[in-house]
C-alpha cells in the first residue's frame, strides 16, 4: 500500500501538545510532593525544600494554563484538524467513529480511522481532559491566591473552603496521570499497527494516510 504525506499539526499544536507534556511532568510530581513531603526543614543550602517544591509548582501551573490558553485559541482559529466547528458539523459521523475505534482499541474490529485529524474517540475524551484542565486552573489559582477577592468569591462560590477545592485538584491530578499512561500506551499501538506517523506527526506536523487510488 502507497502512502501519502499530509500535512495534519500546526506549529502552536504542536507547541501546546509538548507544553503540556512538561508541564504534567513537572505539576505531577511537584504535587505528589506537596501533598506527602520528604521534609520541611531547611536543606543544607539554606533553602526550604517545600517553598522550592511550590515554586516550581507555580511556574509548571502557568506553562500549563498558558498551553490550555494557546488550545482554546486553537479551537477557535486552527485547521480544520484543530477547530471546533469542523468537529460540530461531523458530530454524527465522529460518535459512529468513536465507536469503532473503541471496538477497534479492544481488538473486536480492523477499523482503522479515515480522517487525518484525531478519531471520534480520542476526540470525546480530549474535550473532557480540556474541561478538566479548566477546572485544575480555577482550583489551582484558588489555592495560590485565597486571600484574592475574585477567585476568593469564585473559589468560594464554585468549590465552597479551599480544602475541598485541594481535594478536587488532588483528585483530577490522578486522572491525568491516568491519561498520561493511557494516551502514551495508544500511541505506541497506532505506530505499531497503523503506520501513520501519529508520534512523527506531533515534531513536523505530518501524517501519512493510505493513497487514494
Amino acid at each position: 500500500m502507497r502512502y501519502e504525506k499530509k500535512y495534519a499539526w500546526s506549529w502552536l499544536l504542536r507547541l501546546y501538545h509538548w507544553a503540556m507534556v512538561l508541564s504534567v511532568i513537572f505539576l505531577t510530581f511537584t504535587g505528589l510532593y506537596i501533598d506527602h513531603p520528604v521534609t520541611s526543614s531547611l536543606t543544607g543550602g539554606g533553602t526550604f525544600s517545600m517553598a522550592d517544591m511550590r515554586y516550581l509548582h507555580f511556574l509548571a501551573a502557568f506553562v500549563f494554563t498558558g498551553a490550555v490558553i494557546a488550545r482554546l485559541y486553537l479551537a477557535i482559529f486552527g485547521n480544520r484538524q484543530e477547530n471546533i466547528f469542523s468537529l460540530l458539523r461531523r458530530l454524527p459521523e465522529n460518535i459512529v467513529d468513536a465507536w469503532r475505534s473503541l471496538l477497534s482499541y479492544l481488538y473486536i474490529s480492523d477499523y482503522e480511522h479515515p480522517g487525518l485529524g484525531h478519531n471520534g474517540l480520542a476526540t470525546i475524551v480530549y474535550c473532557f481532559t480540556f474541561l478538566l484542565a479548566m477546572l485544575q486552573i480555577f482550583s489551582g489559582f484558588y489555592l495560590l491566591l485565597p486571600e484574592n477577592l475574585f477567585w476568593q468569591g469564585w473559589g468560594l462560590s464554585v468549590f465552597g473552603s479551599p480544602q475541598s477545592a485541594r481535594l478536587i485538584h488532588y483528585l483530577s491530578m490522578w486522572y491525568f496521570m491516568t491519561f498520561a499512561a493511557v494516551h502514551v500506551y495508544i500511541i505506541v499501538w497506532n505506530e505499531i499497527k497503523h503506520p501513520e506517523g501519529m508520534l512523527s506527526a506531533m515534531l513536523g506536523g505530518y501524517k501519512f494516510k493510505p493513497r487514494k487510488v
